[in-house]
């Protein structure tokens, strides 16, 4: 492995001074009583110089868009530590969960109708515009346990398409038996001729408005939609079978990804960030939305 690979990894050991103060520096940089324009969130991450990875941990201050320093008040500028700890920053525009117009629909994204549909195919409830199946699911069986995960063994009763609540359960304002189009109603699914499912559950978002972004304890955007065996492949479209999960304290900067989306097709990267504090808008930016934390 290169030395400039081996630096764009940060070990367990390495991470553990960093995780010990995220909340601190949250609550520091992140205070809703003092907001910082361009900032969007803070996680952990690696600290970067001239293009390069250095190895050394940071804590990672994520922005809308880099700006020289000299076009951003001194106010908002981002400290070279927080916490003790060095900083460093990474642009990512906006993030988005439903709300906005999804990209248009080619011949090479996953936008058509299947059966049985994999992970990475359009789909949605009704009122949506279209989202991603992300796999397909089933409860843990008898002997199966969530830590250490382990499947258990049965015959799974029910089978579940794996997505988020703002595209299966159309930012909680779903409700169990709701008809979920596969594809998606943008990409031409139309109710019931299209339906491959019914919302089952979801986990709600807490959304501002009502409550303000400070008071979120939103750790995932998820939820389930239960369809017939048949009509459902656990297969995620070029990247094959789940084969479980994996523990959220075994997920470490550098690690290299996969997925595959109805829009992005099929794409490759590597965990920059965990332990993520970050704002995400319901449409465009400056819109109602949510913080979620990683």
């Amino acid at each position: 492995m290169k030395n400039d690979e081996k630096k764009k990894i940060l070990s367990a050991a390495a991470a553990a001074p960093i995780l010990k103060i995220h909340s601190a520096a949250v609550a520091e940089f992140l205070d809703p009583a003092k907001p910082r324009a361009n900032v969007m969130g803070i996680g952990c991450g690696i600290k970067w110089k001239n293009g390069a990875p250095t190895g050394e941990p940071a804590l990672v201050v994520l922005v809308s868009q880099k700006l020289a320093s000299n076009l951003v008040s001194k106010a908002d500028l981002v400290p070279p530590k927080l916490q003790d700890m060095p900083t460093d920053v990474l642009a990512i525009g906006y993030p988005m969960a439903g709300g906005a117009k999804p990209a248009g629909a080619s011949i090479q994204t996953l936008a058509q109708r299947v059966r049985p549909a994999q992970g990475g195919y359009s789909v949605g409830h009704r009122d949506i515009t279209a989202g991603t199946m992300a796999t397909i699911v089933y409860d843990i069986l008898p002997g199966g346990t969530v830590s250490p995960p382990a499947h258990g063994i049965g015959i799974p009763p029910r089978y579940y398409i794996l997505s988020n609540n703002h595209v299966l359960a159309n930012t909680n304002e779903g409700n169990p038996g709701d008809p979920i189009l596969q594809p998606g109603p943008y990409d031409g699914g139309v109710n019931p001729d299209d339906q491959i499912a019914t919302l089952s559950r979801f986990i709600p978002i807490t959304l501002d408005p009502p409550v303000p972004r400070a008071l979120h304890q939103n750790l995932v955007d998820a939820a389930l939609a239960e369809g017939e065996f048949h009509d459902l492949d656990r297969e995620i479209y070029w990247n094959g079978v789940p084969r479980g999960w994996r523990q959220k304290v075994d997920v470490a900067v550098g690690m290299v990804v996969k997925k595959t989306g109805r829009t992005t097709n099929f794409t490759t990267g590597r965990i920059n960030i965990i332990n993520v504090t970050i704002d995400v808008y319901m449409g465009e930016e400056g819109s109602d939305g949510f913080s979620i934390k990683s």
